[in-house]
């Protein structure tokens, strides 16, 4: 901060280690902050309120499989980098910071209620096996054997054991408690503008200047503010897109149930994913248009689903209901690399971790490699085609 001793020696790791600013603290921001400060960066992490936007909201299905009911296939290759990696990535934070993170590998099942659900359940399938992915169709008296809540409705279901679930609150606090335990400051203020300095081929950003008027300098910043991104002076292509979550309490007696169920029900997705704590999150809505709380008709459509799915829910207890906004891009995929100048050249000192829309949870480890890959010279190959240059971003 501006005067002080942060301040003052915050250029004094070049090279090898450069010290790096890290603007946002939700998991992504964590995430980087988390790798960085492993491999041996003084890191200094900026945030209002950390992991209180879309994390706090965010269902934290580690789900590349399953995700490809989107038809964004091209995101493959990271999604299933950053899955490979997250037993290690959970483990190292657990262990560090000594908090449970939440990560659990329940395997999630795929269901369909009606016949239009079922063929889309079945060309979603043939993708998956054309891919080489591991996802195996069950019949629905397989399926009700493994969760007999399931309802009558069922017409269609699919095993995809590798794609698995965390807790993004409790992976959050984990991941707090572990920057606390290897000394990295987290400044809970916003950043409202980037710093920059003259460079021969343009500028070099130097880091931020916050809210109270203050600064933080550093060799390297990291603008993975999600949303909010779109508010500093860099012409970022993000778009809000809500999303309704709701916690249930199940009743006493209830069975637990053993996997993440998502499902199309009369061809709107929606999922149950369970938390060791016996509580279920019933998600799946995303609007682009109307007020950024939660929605009336989004809340309806989650329970009248859900409860369709697995009929046993309308006997359930709302205990939480929030929404949030994630960073969405043109092409839905994120913004993870070095923004270019106007002359081509990249913008020195800044690199994008943003834009990551429903992939944020899955894809903190990766994230955290790119930007570690970045500052040693070596891209993270599967990372490099979300490079911000596909939009000709100019600072």
């Amino acid at each position: 901060m501006s005067g002080d001793q942060s301040h003052a020696t915050s250029r004094e790791h070049p090279d090898e280690h450069p010290s790096v600013l890290v603007l946002g603290a939700g998991v992504v921001g964590l995430g980087i902050a988390f790798t960085l400060a492993r491999a041996g960066h003084p890191v200094t992490v900026v945030d209002p309120a950390p992991a209180s936007g879309a994390t706090h909201a965010a269902a934290g299905m580690i789900a590349p499989v399953a995700e490809l009911a989107h038809q964004e296939e091209a995101l493959l290759p990271l999604t299933l980098d950053s899955a490979r990696r997250y037993h290690a990535f959970a483990d190292d934070v657990a262990a560090v910071g000594g908090r449970d993170t939440g990560y659990a590998t329940t395997p999630t099942l795929v269901c369909g209620v009606d016949g239009a659900d079922r063929d889309a359940l079945a060309a979603l399938h043939r993708l998956q096996l054309r891919l080489g992915l591991e996802a195996e169709q069950l019949t629905t008296r397989e399926a009700r054997r493994r969760e007999p809540l399931l309802g009558p409705q069922l017409s269609a279901a699919y095993l995809l054991p590798r794609d698995h679930q965390v807790d993004p609150r409790l992976l959050s606090r984990a991941l707090l408690a572990a920057l606390t335990a290897l000394g990295i400051r987290v400044v809970e203020q916003r950043a409202e503008a980037l710093l920059t300095a003259p460079e021969p081929s343009g500028v070099r950003v130097i880091g931020a200047r916050l809210a109270d008027g203050s600064t933080l300098e550093a060799a390297e910043t990291v603008v993975a503010t999600g949303v909010a991104a779109a508010d500093l002076p860099v012409p970022l292509p993000l778009r809000p897109v809500h999303g309704d979550i709701l916690r249930l309490q199940p009743p006493a007696g209830f069975p637990a149930l053993t996997h993440t169920v998502r499902a199309i029900v009369r061809g709107m997705p929606v999922y149950v994913v369970p938390r060791p704590d016996g509580t279920l999150v019933l998600g799946a809505t995303s609007r682009e248009d109307g007020g950024a709380g939660l929605q009336a008709g989004g809340v309806h459509a989650l329970l009248r689903d859900g409860i369709t799915l697995l009929p046993a829910l309308a006997e359930a207890t709302i205990v939480d209901a929030v929404a949030r906004a994630r960073p969405g891009t043109p092409d839905n995929a994120p913004l993870l690399g070095r923004l270019r100048n106007a002359d081509g050249a990249p913008t020195a000192g800044l690199v994008l971790a943003t834009g990551f829309f429903r992939h944020g949870v899955l894809l903190a480890p990766a994230a955290g490699a790119a930007v570690l890959g970045l500052l040693a010279g070596e891209p993270l190959p599967v990372a490099e085609p979300f490079s911000p240059d596909r939009f000709a971003l100019t600072s």
